[in-house]
């Protein structure tokens, strides 16, 4: 049987032989990636780097390779919000897993492991501003794993159904997906240094993640309503706007993701800190290590 076929209109090929929107050519992949959202917080990670073999910049989508302790390693920027991650998983996916000249599946899969380190807002006691927070599941309120076949073979439908129940969701915000990380990379990543817990993660900054400024927003409830589900044991620890979505397609397209935050605000306690930079070098360094 031939392999599919991905026309031009497609899988959109720059002259350079490197993918559309990255700007990256197959070779300058490594089987490890780090993302983050920041282009700048690429250079924060690659400091740390023994070696460094290419850096790309285009757009917000920053990348550097190199290596860290014998293990070589792919930084790669991805910006704000789960738009951006159905740009970037898929087109890491295709560097791995395409052949660039014939635009054919490649016949053996390349697996690939993906950490996104990032920050987020924290919506318990329990999780201070500081505090590392692994999503082990992440509730998405951005819609954007609904356009795949296969959504519900990845995600964990009964957490959907509790959750929408709990909520009184309202199906004009369109139906919520729970996707599920990679178990053995969480177990990887977070070790005993972590908070374990769900993440609900936001089509938005203001309105979605329940910020009540000039604009009204629908549910004025919803956070407190969202800090009181509990499921299975565990509650939902944070707000943040793209690990549904890594989560969701590395799994369709049989890849390993997870996201790993540090807190920077505490809505819960109307807490912030703007000074955040000067501290996610040591989750930076804990990724580094454990990846």
């Amino acid at each position: 049987m031939n392999n599919k076929f991905f026309a031009p209109s497609e899988l959109i090929i720059n002259e350079d032989g490197s993918c559309f929107h990255l700007h990256l050519k197959p070779e300058q992949l490594a089987d490890r990636v780090i993302l983050v959202g920041d282009p700048a917080r690429v250079n924060t990670v690659a400091k740390h780097f023994d070696t460094q073999e290419c850096e790309v910049s285009s757009r917000e989508f920053h990348t550097i390779t190199g290596t860290y302790k014998g293990k070589r390693i792919t930084c790669q920027s991805h910006g704000i919000g789960c738009d951006n991650i159905d740009i970037v998983m898929t087109e890491l996916d295709t560097l791995a897993n395409i052949d660039y000249e014939t635009r054919t599946e490649r016949t053996e899969h390349r697996t690939l492991t993906c950490v996104r380190i990032g920050t987020c807002g924290g919506l318990q006691p329990f999780t201070p501003t500081g505090t590392f927070i692994a999503s082990v599941k992440s509730i998405g309120f951005d819609g954007l794993l609904n356009y795949y076949a296969g959504r519900n073979d990845v995600c964990d439908l009964n957490l959907e159904e509790a959750f929408k129940k709990h909520m009184q969701w309202n199906p004009i915000k369109g139906a919520p997906y729970v996707a599920v990380a990679d178990p053995e990379l969480i177990e990887q990543i977070a070790q005993d240094d972590m908070v374990r817990g769900y993440t609900v993660a936001c089509g938005g900054f203001y309105g979605p993640q329940g910020r009540k400024l000039r604009a009204p927003i629908a549910d004025p409830d919803q956070n407190e309503k969202i800090e009181a589900f509990e499921y299975e044991g565990m509650k939902v620890c944070n707000f943040e706007m793209e690990s549904s979505a890594l989560a969701g397609l590395a799994s369709l397209l049989g890849h390993r993701a997870m996201t790993c935050c540090m807190v920077i605000a505490n809505r819960y306690a109307q807490e912030m800190n703007t000074e955040y930079k000067n501290s996610i070098d040591t989750l930076i360094k804990k990724v580094l290590d454990r990846i």
